[in-house]
């Protein structure tokens, strides 16, 4: 484990910026930045178009170590490269910014009212490039979409069993089990999976330590045992599909909780912006999202 990294992510004031959208949800993410799908007719030329946007967010002035903590990648921005050097290289050395690796491989079709991950044949050989091109730590997200406890106990079970491995090859991992903000019985997932957490984090040995991702719960400073637990070195917050006006709502309200915000960061981001324009919208947006992760 890189020892500055580790100080800085578990001490540090700002927020971590998710820049990790993968093939199913690129289309929409170029689409929201102005770029339609009759632009590009390739898996190749999609994936060239957004490293050039994520290329234009990571060298803007307005993405600063001032703000930012981190951010996390998908597994082609990490083999891709932004003026010689490699995605998470130039994070680092260029702007002090930690680089985080997305893991996993997506999700299972939902069951017991959740959606686990599809299993991560290829964790090792992630691991292994993640450790050569200098990654920090690893991220990976699964869906609960109701109060039904035998699947929240098997989705926190996975994140947890992963998180192990990952631990192992000395990352710190991201556990992201996300409560769909759609869901009918939202508060009451938030409930079991607090308590699933814990207990987990209970079986814990003194040398694992976890960071996880949650939906800002519905019930103010819910996740604070979390937060204050001696193997949780940080506990951020996905804007899930909220708006970034009501995601920083809700960060405000919880203490100790920082914002990890992909679509709600990038809100108002266009191509077609000058980059005067583009500069100043990430930064009225940098400035936000930091602010709200300081209570």
């Amino acid at each position: 484990m890189h020892k500055e990294q580790a100080e800085k992510m578990k001490t540090g004031k700002g927020f971590i910026a998710a820049l990790d959208q993968s093939g199913g949800s690129t289309p929409k993410a170029l689409a929201r930045y102005g770029i339609s799908n009759d632009e590009f007719d390739s898996d190749e030329k999609m994936f060239a178009l957004v490293h050039k946007m994520r290329t234009r967010i990571i060298k803007s002035e307005a993405f600063s170590q001032d703000h930012i903590l981190a951010a996390i990648l998908f597994e082609k921005t990490m083999d891709s490269k932004i003026d010689s050097l490699f995605t998470g290289d130039y994070l680092w050395l260029k702007k002090g910014i930690i680089p985080i690796l997305k893991v996993d491989s997506g999700l299972q079709e939902e069951k017991n009212g959740v959606q686990l991950m599809k299993p991560i044949k290829d964790l090792d050989n992630k691991l292994n490039k993640a450790k050569e091109k200098n990654i920090f730590g690893t991220k990976m997200r699964s869906v609960i979409k109701g109060a039904n406890p035998e699947g929240i106990r098997e989705i926190v079970k996975q994140q947890f069993d992963y998180g192990i491995q990952i631990i192992d090859k000395g990352f710190i991992p991201i556990l992201e089990p996300e409560v769909d903000i759609n869901s009918p019985d939202k508060l009451e997932c938030e409930n079991i999976l607090k308590n699933e957490i814990l207990d987990n984090l209970s079986k814990l040995s003194k040398d694992q330590v976890v960071m996880f991702k949650l939906t800002i719960p519905d019930v103010n400073d819910l996740y604070l045992d979390i937060i204050n637990h001696a193997n949780v070195m940080r506990v951020v917050a996905l804007s899930g599909g909220y708006t970034r006006e009501d995601a920083v709502a809700g960060l405000e309200s919880n203490k100790g909780l920082i914002a990890s915000f992909s679509r709600a960061f990038l809100e108002g981001l266009d191509v077609n912006q000058t980059d005067e324009e583009f500069d100043k919208v990430l930064k009225t947006s940098s400035t936000l999202i930091y602010e709200a992760s300081l209570t």
